[in-house]
């Protein structure tokens, strides 16, 4: 695991991989509030290239809040977010995913009705190029772009070892492999940042265990960065190389997984303030 640098520049920390490269994802005081309600304040953290990073917090701590507000689920009410170095102002959803950043849910979002391969497709909508005349009436054009489509699909698949599931039904599948169609389903959209929200969620000690192993793969074989939310700390301790800690839509901390679980501010919002005898 590549150990945590300073960056010289500013308040930063990057692995010492991405050190000579500039970061994929900068926000700057970054906050958003519902009528009088603060949900996020202050939120800055800087991803490398190839980063694995965390974010944890107690429930209601503005986990899902922060990320929908990098994904533009939500516009900001003050604050900065650059992804690769350029300013996301203004973007919506469909824009900033088009720039780099896709995402999974807490809630497993397939489409249960229709096949693996076409789950995978629906990602794959920026890539095809002919029009509803061609497809209509089924030209060249069109079959050109199915076949390339399929081929993409289908590599997509192989690299979890999911092609010969591509023509099952989303919905039948179990929910370890839901988990990973969902995450190839955003791969496809060819991202640069992947977020994935509580991953491990409602999978068993040996699916997560297969989830790490997929998570370190989808970063060693696409070359991009990764953030993920989740409350399985064996997970994030596992595999994150940088983690925020975000509690009351603050962060309270940030470092490697050997400073977090030793942070006494941390151990106190997940654990409460001990009495004093």
């Amino acid at each position: 695991m590549s150990k945590l640098i300073h960056m010289p520049s500013q308040a930063a920390l990057l692995t010492e991989r991405d050190l000579d490269k500039p970061p994929i994802l900068e926000t700057h005081n970054l906050g958003i509030d519902f009528g009088g309600l603060t949900a996020v304040d202050d939120f800055n953290i800087t991803i490398g290239r190839t980063e694995i990073s965390g974010l944890i917090g107690p429930n209601g701590a503005g986990k899902t809040t922060a990320f929908n507000l990098l994904t533009k689920v939500y516009q900001p009410s003050r604050g900065s977010i650059l992804l690769d170095g350029k300013d996301t102002a203004n973007m919506n959803t469909v824009q900033i995913n088009r720039a780099g950043i896709a995402r999974t849910f807490q809630n497993i979002r397939l489409f249960n009705n229709l096949t693996v391969e076409e789950n995978v497709k629906t990602g794959l909508h920026h890539e095809i190029k002919y029009g509803m005349f061609s497809g209509v009436f089924r030209l060249p054009s069109y079959w050109k772009n199915e076949k390339a489509a399929h081929e993409k699909a289908m590599e997509l698949l192989s690299i979890f070892d999911m092609q010969h599931l591509a023509n099952h039904k989303a919905g039948s599948l179990p929910y370890g492999a839901q988990r990973r169609l969902e995450i190839i389903r955003a791969l496809a959209t060819n991202p640069c940042l992947l977020l994935l929200d509580e991953p491990a969620a409602g999978m068993n000690p040996s699916e997560t265990a297969e989830l790490m192993e997929t998570i370190r793969n989808i970063r060693d074989t696409f070359q991009i960065a990764i953030m993920l939310i989740e409350h399985d700390m064996n997970l994030v301790m596992g595999i994150c190389e940088a983690i925020a800690v975000l509690n009351y839509g603050r962060i309270i901390a940030k470092g490697t997984p050997e400073q977090i679980q030793s942070n006494p501010e941390v151990i106190e919002a997940y654990l409460g303030k001990k009495k004093e005898d």
